[in-house]
């Protein structure tokens, strides 16, 4: 019998009666029970888990159970399952969690297309449980923990491929009360060839369960806190040689696990066991502390860790009572989930905003002022409310401001940059009162001229200056609803196609002059032909033009004859459907085609009218004599003879049968 493609294993300890769905969850998985193994390994549970475990594993051939003495921890648990593993993969589930339907099957599939070591499953949280996002927006075939934010997620549940888990050696740290599985997974993470996400569906579920069971919902001390971040920054010291990337990958440990330690070493009862744990700290920033660190962290985090490496022990005391009092301290970074913090005030000052943290500019401690720099931290928050485009332009309006800054003397400037140049258009743009329940809002309403535009991808921000701070965004990923992501498409009176139409993934808006990736004639259509019921002399043509605007008289259906002559007659942008009706008469003797046609500048764009099966010969009098209009088979475009009908001929031929 072949080797499963995937080991599940699972640390069970007290998890009635979370862990009958975590098993079941993986039972059912869509990628088939023989490819599936489940290890259980029970670590002494004492509240019916074993019993449970037993049960199920009675009822499913590919599902082993191990019983052995509480270790404490679930590290030793999952070592003992990767032990006694036989798949290609292996992937850690924790008892009380579950798998989506189809994550094993989504998972493995993307292993095995990109020769991955690592996958990683979009984990959604359960009963009010935070859990990481930030690297879940897109699906990411391949890819590292330089270039993506996976490094911001080190639980152990993802998909492993067992060999390199052998390789390596890897094994949970059993001589860590938390974060043990940091060290695991990190070290996958850096010896991997390839690293997947499979971000377009829901694979893990993690539960906050309601007895508090979860490791992550338990308080641990100061000590435990400096044991995983030393842990954590020797093993990047061995295996990133100094520079960005080492900084890329501290950056996420001096932003959780040093921020937890030095909130834990606050809490400490005990004044002089504090100053030990603030100077252990002190010790272990110094080798890593470097101005790219620095430059990824809030300002908050350098003025902290300033005062831990200059032992300042009652200054630090109180910035974090401090940020407690505001709710600031226990801010999640590594989610998106949101907080309640009230933020302090700011200070500007030549082109520069300091947030007024304590001990800002006080002279006794002359503290940089690069621990108080928020600049590059505030955000431009910015909606777009109308994005229409039309003969006289496009139109813009929303609002847009930086936070934190009051929005009373602002400017603002619309950027049109032209995609794969330097080229770029600076428009001023107005304020006026925002629209709706944002009424306290700062405006803008402008209409860009798309006249001096060149052919091209013109990409569209919009710049704010508030007091010498500068701020740009791109425009259109933040939109009322009534905005559509629909593209526009029209053409000016000087014969310039133009289309507004929003990127992918992120739905900004830019424009694309000159028919680049959107072109006009797919928007022309003629639907369909008959002769009108009050006219013989008359063809209705119908058809459909989806363009958002064109020039006055621009777009016409024609019959021209042999010779060159032709009859025109103008379709109007009247119906919201962009559906049409045109009369043409058929009088004069010739042959006649037809066809759809937009002149604007010069530019042309046609379609012919298609031969219609159905439509039959018509016939008419003039002045008493009998005429005729005949479709011509064999013909591109609906091609119609009309001519008198030569009555000495019609005779004979009725004669003769024919």
């Amino acid at each position: 019998m072949p080797a499963p493609d995937v080991t599940v294993i699972i640390a069970a300890y007290n998890a009635m009666p979370y862990v009958t769905r975590t098993v079941r969850s993986v039972l059912d998985q869509s990628l088939g029970g023989e490819r599936v193994e489940v290890i259980v390994v029970d670590d002494g549970s004492t509240d019916g888990t074993a019993a449970e475990l037993d049960r199920l594993a009675a009822q499913a051939s590919q599902m082993h159970v191990i019983h052995q003495p509480n270790s404490g921890g679930p590290a030793a648990p999952r070592n003992r399952g990767i032990g006694h593993a036989t798949g290609r993969y292996v992937f850690f589930l924790d008892a009380g969690d579950r798998l989506g339907p189809e994550a094993l099957e989504r998972m493995v599939a993307a292993a095995d297309a990109n020769g991955s070591d690592v996958v990683l499953g979009r984990i959604v949280g359960e009963g009010g449980r935070r859990v990481p996002q930030s690297m879940f927006r897109r699906n990411q075939p391949k890819t590292d923990v330089f270039t993506s934010r996976v490094y911001w997620t080190l639980g152990p549940w993802k998909l492993f491929r067992r060999e390199l888990v052998e390789r390596h050696q890897l094994r949970f740290d059993t001589g860590l009360s938390i974060g043990e599985d940091q060290p695991f997974t990190a070290t996958a993470y850096l010896k991997a060839a390839a690293i997947s996400v499979v971000a377009d569906y829901d694979c893990l579920y993690l539960l906050a369960r309601e007895d508090g069971g979860n490791i992550t919902a338990q308080e641990h001390g100061t000590r435990m806190r400096i044991d995983l971040f030393r842990t954590m920054t020797e093993l990047i010291a061995d295996h990133v040689p100094a520079g960005p990337d080492r900084d890329a990958l501290m950056h996420r440990h001096f932003a959780v696990e040093l921020r937890e330690a030095v909130l834990q070493l606050c809490r400490e009862p005990d004044r002089g066991v504090q100053d030990k744990y603030l100077r252990e700290l002190a010790d272990l920033i110094a080798p890593y502390w470097t101005g790219g660190l620095a430059a990824r962290l809030p300002a908050v985090f350098r003025l902290r860790y300033h005062l831990v490496r200059h032992a300042l022990l009652d200054e630090l005391l109180t910035l974090v009572r401090w940020e407690l009092d505001r709710g600031a301290a226990n801010s999640e970074i590594t989610t998106s989930a949101p907080t309640t913090t009230t933020d302090p005030d700011v200070h500007i000052d030549n082109g520069r905003a300091y947030a007024l943290y304590p001990y800002f500019r006080d002279s006794t401690l002359n503290i940089p002022d690069d621990c108080y720099d928020i600049t590059s931290e505030l955000r431009m928050r910015h909606r777009v409310d109308t994005a229409d485009i039309d003969g006289s332009g496009l139109r813009l309006t929303g609002h847009a401001y930086i936070h934190r800054i009051p929005a009373s003397d602002i400017t603002r400037e619309l950027v049109l940059r032209k995609r794969g140049t330097k080229t770029e258009l600076r428009l001023p743009v107005a304020s006026v009162p925002a629209a709706g329940e944002d009424g306290d809002l700062p405006g803008y309403d402008t209409v860009i001229d798309l006249a001096p535009l060149a052919p091209g991808l013109w990409d569209i921000s919009l710049a704010v200056n508030a007091r010498g701070i500068v701020k740009e965004a791109r425009l259109g990923s933040s939109r009322a609803e009534s905005v559509t992501t629909a593209t526009a498409t029209m053409v000016t009176d000087a014969g310039t196609a133009v289309a507004l139409y929003t990127t992918k993934p992120y739905g900004n808006l830019t424009l694309d002059v000159g028919e680049n990736h959107h072109r006009v004639l797919p928007h022309l259509r003629v639907t369909g032909s008959a002769w009108s019921p009050d006219d013989p002399t008359a063809l209705i043509v119908n058809g459909r033009c989806t363009l958002a605007s064109w020039p006055q008289g621009a777009l016409t259906v024609y019959a021209r004859d042999p010779h060159g002559a032709e009859w025109a007659v103008p379709v109007e942008n009247s119906s919201s459907d962009g559906t049409f009706r045109a009369l043409l008469r058929c009088e004069t003797a010739g042959e006649w085609e037809f066809g759809l046609r937009l002149t604007a500048g010069d530019r042309e764009w046609g379609v012919p009218v298609p031969p219609e099966p159905a439509l039959k010969p018509a016939r008419w009098r003039r002045f008493g004599l009998p005429w005729y209009a005949k479709p011509l088979a064999g013909r591109d475009a609906l091609t119609l003879r009309v001519g008198r009908v030569e009555l000495a001929k019609a005779i004979r031929n009725r004669f003769e049968g024919r």
